[in-house]
């Protein structure tokens, strides 16, 4: 019994500091929408530094989007991206016959700490029983934990006209590996976007 009761609070002690990844917030221009075939053709850029990272970020997210949609870094260098000049981007997405571009970018990043208050075990039936069963565990105490939140913002602009359609943030709690961040963030954002009646087949 002692022994399911401190696995118990473990299990539960993991689940709640998990990582998670969940939409915050998001915006839709009224009436808006992308299909994922031709013509539109999207230009998928992750804004990131490490070329290895901004891959996994933007092939993840064309696997998502599918149809039409190109990851930039076939296209457009890490040193040109770093640039960040409009014309040789207007020129790429011009060349190209982009009709969207979707952009990623680490917004922010937040540390929250938060208490977590101890657990006391009842016991009744007298009170040799009661000192013999909880002596050695009949409390834990309360511990502080820091979780450290990424949040996430993905964009999507027509080129004709060139105004923003769709934007959203997620937030990700403790992300461990890159990989099944990105996973998870790129699952969200696409459900959200097939939810608000955006991204259509």
């Amino acid at each position: 019994m002692r022994n399911l009761i401190l696995s118990l609070i473990v299990i539960s002690t993991l689940v709640s500091c998990g990582p998670s990844t969940k939409i915050e917030k998001s915006w839709m221009e009224p009436g808006a929408s992308v299909t994922t075939t031709a013509p539109n053709k999207t230009l998928v850029i992750a804004m990131v530094k490490d070329e290895t990272s901004r891959r996994v970020i933007e092939d993840h997210l064309v696997k998502r989007i599918g149809g039409a949609s190109v990851s930039s870094y076939t296209l457009v260098s890490t040193d040109m991206l770093k640039e960040a000049s409009d014309e040789a981007l207007k020129k790429i997405v011009t060349d190209g016959k982009f009709t969207h571009i979707l952009l990623m970018r680490l917004a922010d990043v937040e540390k929250e700490t938060s208490y977590v208050p101890g657990t006391t075990t009842s016991f009744y039936g007298g009170y040799g029983r009661y000192y013999g069963y909880g002596a050695g565990m009949y409390s834990t105490p309360g511990y502080y934990t820091t979780d450290k939140n990424y949040f996430v913002e993905t964009t999507v602009y027509s080129i004709n006209p060139d105004k923003l359609i769709w934007t959203g943030t997620t937030k990700t709690v403790n992300p461990s590996k890159l990989e099944k961040t990105v996973n998870d963030i790129a699952d969200v954002v696409a459900e959200k976007m097939k939810k608000d009646g955006f991204l259509k087949k």
